[in-house]
C-alpha cells in the first residue's frame, strides 16, 4: 500500500482508532470490572489485607503501590526504548510489542486469585506496563500524522472513539455479569471479561498498524551506547526546553495536574467500592458499572466541547478552567457518601476528564519545535506523566494505608489541581495556544 500523506483523513482516522482498541483496558480493567472483581475477591476471602514479603498491606493501598511500581518501570524504560526506536527507525514495532504484552497480560488476569498474590500482582503489573509503554509510541505519532491546526480535533477524536468503543465492550460485560444466576457465576463472568478485553485490544489495533507509517529501517545494530542514548536524548530535550519557555512552563503545570488526573482515574472505582454506602453487593456492582458508563458517555461530550472551546479561548485558558473545576470536584468528592451523590459527581468527572486529557496531549504537540525527533519529545512527555503518577499513587496509597480511608487521600488531589492551574497561568501566550 502507498504510504498516506501527513494530514490525510484516512491516516488520522487510523491513528485515532488505536484509542478504540486500547481504551477497553483503561475502562474494563482500570476503571470498572477489575476493581469490582478485586473488591469481591477480598470480601469472599474475609479480610481486606495482604501479606507480601513480610509486610501487611491494606488491599486498596497495595494496588496503588503496584500501580506506582509499574509507572516507575515505564518512566525508566520509555527513554531507553525511544532511543532504540529512533536509532533502528521503526517505532511501530515497539508500539505493537507493548500492545501484545499488555493484551496477553490482560487475558492473564483471568488467573488473578488470592492463591498466589505475587503472581497475580505481577500479571496486573505487566498489563499496566504494556498499555502505558505503548502510549509512548502512539502519542509520538501525533505530530507526524497531523498538522498543528488538526491536532486538537484528531486528539479529541481519538479519545472520543476510545470512550465509545470501550463503552460497547463494557455494556457487553455488564450484561454478562448482571444476567449471571449466582454471585459465583457473576465473578466468573468478570474473569471472562478480562479475556475479551485483551483480545479486543490486540485485534482492533491492527487497523492502526495497517495505515500508520512503518518507518524506514536503518539496519543499525543495538549497542550499549544506543540503549543509553535515550537518556542522552532526554538531556538534550531538557536543554532545549531552556530555550523554549512556553513549553518548559507548560510541562511544569502539566506535571502537577496530570499527576492528579491520572490518580483520580486509577482509583475512582476502588473509592466507589469502598467509601460509598451501597445497600447490597448487587447494587454496588451495578452502580459502579453504571457510573463508569456515565463517565465514558459524558467524556465524549467533554472532549468535543473542550476542543471547540480551545479554538475560541485558547488551550491554556481552557486548561486553567478545567483544573479549577477539578479542584472543586475533589472537594465535593470528599463529602460524597450515597450512590446518588456518587453518580452526580461521576457525571461531572467524566465531563472534565475527556476534555483535559485530549487537550493536554494536543497542547504539548503544538508547543514542540519543528523536528523529526518526535519520539524523544514524547518520551520526555511520557516520563513527566509517569513520574507524576508514581508520586500521586504513592502518596495516595500511603495516606490510605496510614489513615485506613481513601476519602482522606482525595483531599491532596485538590491541592495539586490548584497548583497546576497557578503554574499554567505562567505560560506565555503564543500563536498556537
Amino acid at each position: 500500500m502507498q504510504p498516506l500523506q501527513k494530514g490525510d483523513k484516512k491516516l488520522l482516522n487510523a491513528w485515532a482508532f488505536y484509542d478504540w482498541a486500547n481504551s477497553v483496558y483503561t475502562l474494563v480493567i482500570t476503571s470498572a470490572i477489575f476493581p469490582i472483581y478485586y473488591s469481591a475477591l477480598f470480601k469472599t476471602r474475609g479480610n481486606n489485607f495482604v501479606d507480601i514479603l513480610g509486610y501487611h498491606f491494606k488491599d486498596t493501598a497495595v494496588i496503588s503501590f503496584v500501580t506506582a511500581i509499574a509507572f516507575m518501570l515505564v518512566a525508566v524504560l520509555s527513554p531507553i526504548l525511544s532511543g532504540i526506536a529512533d536509532y533502528v527507525g521503526n517505532k511501530l514495532a515497539f508500539l505493537r510489542f507493548f500492545c501484545y504484552l499488555g493484551g496477553i497480560a490482560t487475558v492473564g488476569l483471568y488467573w488473578f486469585t488470592d492463591a498466589n498474590f505475587i503472581l497475580s500482582y505481577t500479571i496486573y503489573l505487566f498489563g499496566l506496563l504494556g498499555y502505558w509503554s505503548s502510549l509512548v509510541f502512539y502519542n509520538s505519532y501525533l505530530p507526524d500524522i497531523a498538522y498543528p491546526e488538526q491536532q486538537d480535533a484528531v486528539s479529541a477524536k481519538g479519545f472520543s472513539m476510545g470512550y465509545l468503543g470501550s463503552t460497547i465492550l463494557l455494556v457487553i460485560n455488564l450484561v454478562m455479569v448482571m444476567t449471571a444466576s449466582s454471585n459465583e457465576q457473576a465473578i466468573e463472568m468478570m474473569r471472562y471479561s478480562f479475556i475479551m478485553t485483551g483480545i479486543w485490544w490486540v485485534a482492533f489495533s491492527h487497523v492502526t498498524y495497517y495505515y500508520l507509517p512503518k518507518g524506514a529501517s536503518t539496519g543499525h545494530k543495538v549497542t550499549k551506547a544506543v540503549v543509553l542514548d535515550g537518556f542522552h536524548e532526554l538531556q538534550l530535550v531538557w536543554k532545549q526546553l531552556q530555550q523554549n519557555l512556553p513549553l518548559k512552563r507548560y510541562l511544569a503545570g502539566y506535571f502537577v495536574f496530570i499527576m492528579a488526573v491520572q490518580t483520580v482515574m486509577l482509583v475512582a472505582a476502588y473509592f466507589g467500592a469502598e467509601e460509598i454506602a451501597w445497600e447490597t453487593d448487587s447494587q454496588k456492582t451495578t452502580g459502579l458499572i453504571i457510573s463508569i458508563l456515565l463517565i465514558q458517555l459524558v467524556a465524549i461530550i467533554g472532549a468535543y466541547f473542550t476542543s471547540k472551546a480551545s479554538s475560541k479561548f485558547g488551550n491554556i485558558k481552557v486548561l486553567i478552567f478545567l483544573n479549577a473545576f477539578w479542584a472543586v470536584l475533589c472537594l465535593v468528592a470528599y463529602c460524597v457518601k450515597t450512590p446518588t451523590e456518587f453518580y452526580s459527581v461521576a457525571g461531572f468527572f467524566g465531563l472534565v476528564m475527556g476534555g483535559i486529557q485530549s487537550l493536554a496531549r494536543s497542547t504539548y504537540s503544538k508547543f514542540l519545535p519543528e523536528t523529526t525527533d518526535t519520539a524523544s519529545y514524547f518520551s520526555f512527555y511520557d516520563v513527566t506523566e509517569k513520574i507524576g503518577i508514581v508520586i500521586g499513587m504513592s502518596i495516595y496509597g500511603v495516606i490510605d494505608q496510614i489513615t485506613g480511608s481513601m476519602r482522606n487521600s482525595v483531599l491532596f488531589l485538590c491541592v495539586f489541581f490548584i497548583i497546576g492551574a497557578l503554574l499554567l497561568l505562567r505560560v506565555p501566550k503564543t500563536k498556537n495556544n
